[in-house]
Order: C-alpha cells, then sequence, then structure tokens
C-alpha cells in the first residue's frame, strides 16, 4: 500500500506501539533497546511519569493561548534557564531549526540595532547542520541538502574546524557572528576541542562579532553538563536549544544576553505555537529531573561505562570499529563497515541506534539509562561486531 506521506524519509518498517524508559515495544510485543532517543530527544526516556504526569495535569486545564498573553509556566521555565545558564532572556520554539533561525536573525538584528546594517554574514563550519529551513541548510552548507532548492540563502561563510588561518581571513567588514556546535552530532559526533571554542570566543571579543552555539543536540545534560560549553568553561552570546529540553514533547528556545538580543523588540520575531502552556509544563518538568543533584553525575558515570568497553571492542574489532567518539551520552562510532549495514545488524539484535555523517553510528541512549540496561546495550553491539567481523571474514576466504 502506498503511504499517504511525503516521501522524505527512508523508514524503517518497524512500528511502535509503547515505550518505557529505554525500551520500545512493537504491537507484537518485540521490545528494543534505545539508543536513539527520538535522535537526541527522549532524554528521559520514554513514558517517564514525572513527564507523563505533568502534560496530563496541564492538558486538562489548558492547552493553548497564543503569546498575546503572559503564560506564567513559561516564564518559570525562561527563569530557571537564565538561572542556570548565562543568558538573560528567552525566546521560545517548536523545533530546533526554528531556535537557529531565532538566532540568525538575533545576531543579523544586534548589528542593525548598532548602526550596522551591514554586518549580517556568519561564518559557520564543514560538517555542520543547523536545520532544514531554507537559512539553516545554508549556514549547514552541506551540498546534499541545498541541491534544488534555488539559490542559496546569501550571509554564510563556511571554513574548517581545524583551519585557523581560514577563519581569521573569514572575518570582514561585514561578518556578524560566528556559528558552531560544540560537538558536530550529524556530522560524525565530532567533538569541538575546548581550546578551539576559547579561539572563537577570543576572537569574537576581538571583532565585536556574537558568538553562537547550536546546542540542540548537545544541550540539557547530554554531554554531562546542562550544556556542553560548559566543558570549556566558554559562554556564547545567543544558543539555541531543542529536543532534550522537551523530553519528546516540541519544544526548543533561543537563549541570548540582554546586549545580544536589545535589538529583537515587539513585532521583530513572533511565533503562534512556541512556548505554550502544554511545553513549558514537559519543560519545567524535564528541568525537575535534569537539575536534581546527582542526575548529571549519573551521566558521566555511564558514559565512562560505555566508553570504556566500546574502546574495548574497537580493539577487538578493528576491522569493524576505527574510532570511539563523543561526549556524555552523545557518543559515536567511526565504522569501517557501512554504517548502514551497522545499523540494520543492530535492529537484527533489537538495538536502536542512529547513522551520522563520516560512516559514523551514533549511540544516543536516555540519560536515565542504567548500568545494566548499558550493560545489556553494549552486549548487543558486540554481537553486531562479532557477526560482521564474521561475514567479513567469510567473503573474504570466498574470494580468496
Amino acid at each position: 500500500m502506498t503511504s499517504p506521506l511525503l516521501p522524505t524519509f527512508a523508514r524503517v518498517d518497524l512500528q511502535f506501539e509503547q515505550g518505557q524508559g529505554v525500551w520500545l515495544a512493537t504491537r507484537d510485543g518485540e521490545r528494543y533497546l534505545d539508543f536513539g532517543s527520538g535522535i537526541a530527544v527522549n532524554s528521559l526516556g520514554h513514558a517517564h511519569p514525572h513527564l507523563v504526569e505533568a502534560l496530563t495535569r496541564q492538558a486538562g486545564k489548558l492547552w493553548h493561548t497564543s503569546n498575546l498573553f503572559r503564560i506564567p509556566e513559561g516564564e518559570r521555565l525562561a527563569q530557571r534557564l537564565v538561572d542556570n545558564s548565562f543568558a538573560d532572556q528567552v525566546f521560545y520554539t517548536n523545533s530546533g531549526a526554528e531556535a537557529l533561525e531565532c538566532a540568525i536573525k538575533m545576531a543579523r538584528k544586534y548589528h542593525a540595532a548598532n548602526g550596522q546594517p551591514e554586518r549580517y554574514r556568519i561564518i559557520t563550519f564543514e560538517g555542520a547542520f543547523h536545520g532544514r529551513t531554507l537559512a539553516t541548510i545554508a549556514a549547514g552548507g552541506q551540498a546534499k541538502y541545498l541541491e534544488g532548492f534555488g539559490p542559496k540563502v546569501d550571509g554564510f561563510d563556511q571554513v574548517r574546524v581545524d583551519d585557523a588561518e581560514a577563519l581569521k581571513a573569514a572575518i570582514g567588514p561585514a561578518t556578524a557572528a560566528i556559528l558552531i556546535e560544540p560537538v558536530q552530532g550529524e556530522g560524525g559526533v565530532r567533538v569541538v576541542p575546548p581550546a578551539k571554542l576559547r579561539e572563537l570566543r577570543k576572537l569574537c571579543d576581538e571583532h565585536g562579532l556574537l558568538l553562537i552555539l547550536d546546542e540542540v543536540q548537545t544541550g540539557v545534560g547530554r554531554t554531562g553538563k546542562l550544556f556542553a560549553h560548559e566543558w570549556s568553561g566558554v559562554t556564547p552570546d545567543i544558543m539555541a536549544i531543542a529536543k532534550g529540553i522537551g523530553g519528546g514533547f516540541p519544544l526548543g528556545a533561543c537563549l541570548s544576553t540582554l546586549e545580544a538580543g536589545k535589538g529583537m523588540t515587539a513585532g521583530t520575531h513572533g511565533t503562534t505555537f512556541g512556548g505554550n502552556p502544554l511545553a513549558v509544563a514537559v519543560g519545567n518538568a524535564v528541568l525537575d529531573v535534569v537539575l536534581a543533584p546527582g542526575f548529571l553525575d549519573h551521566v558521566n558515570q555511564i558514559s565512562l561505562l560505555l566508553r570504556q568497553r566500546l574502546a574495548e571492542l574497537r580493539d577487538r574489532f578493528p576491522h569493524i570499529i576505527a574510532e570511539v567518539r563523543g561526549e556524555g551520552l552523545l557518543l559515536g562510532l567511526k565504522l569501517n563497515v557501512p554504517n548502514t549495514s551497522f545499523a540494520a545488524a543492530a535492529l537484527d539484535e533489537r538495538l536502536i541506534l542512529v547513522g551520522a555523517g563520516d560512516n559514523t553510528v551514533r549511540l544516543l541512549p536516555p540519560l536515565t539509562i542504567t548500568e545494566d540496561e548499558a550493560r545489556e546495550g553494549l552486549a548487543r553491539l558486540e554481537a553486531v561486531a562479532g557477526r560482521l567481523q564474521r561475514e567479513a571474514r567469510g567473503a573474504a576466504a570466498g574470494a580468496a
């Protein structure tokens, strides 16, 4: 039967009916260990009782009023984000791409408000992924996402992360900001070294630029800090978040300092659904859990366990696993076999992984994963690597 859905996703022929914690179940009861978390979205796993209670309680009271009126729970969530970050103010969105659109507009408007409207260009980095809107695919700069959509949105200059000279040369009189992901998730789970983020902060300060961080995938505890840039000691001027802050409910936000956001006055930007009562009720529930004492310590403990065991798997299966990458529970395996084959073999082991660029697969379990569940995931990864290695040896023997 032909699906009525626009065929923009190459969907796996699996249907899940129920989730609980780190597990997903199909209609016929087959259980899968979810190391994808809806691409880093289900930060607290499936059907977390505190999130379920918050959403159902709010659903029985009020769903939507629009931003023409004050939304107290939204103000409370914004204050908590401000209190636990560099930021002074928050703008809510429904997704990461929208949060990045807000950040891009804010950076341009900042310079216009300072009497320099010609400063609108933003430096971005090869391998980046910032969303699927026309502006964010231009910011990401990847040809496969740009092809067929007409002229690329103007205003973005790309350089390599490791090319300091090209970065300096790209800064000109029209440059407004630098935009970077602390960890390139879609780009292959490539961690930007803390020294590089400090270098970017210094360059921004020297040239009057704004530093924008895309923490859509890395934020809200995913790397073992509330926000990934905390590992470097650097603070941005603007930051986009989404995914984990809603724990599965559509919610994003653009955070900024008062100075960076001073051009965003009444009427300069807006949203119909962003920050509605349902979304912010869940966002507050997520923070209740993530900000609880010891929660991020748990994330780091599980990360250490996974990294140590993954390094052992790499040593045992060097023809399959080339490198272990990442931070916290945003981990990646750079592979010597096609990542599509590895992910498919993982599904055969009832383990869900997420592919990424640079021939990697991502391991993105819920932040609530237990040690026993982590060990179960590792056992399934070992089975995958062992099977693929045996198949490769068999193929080589047959060719000989």
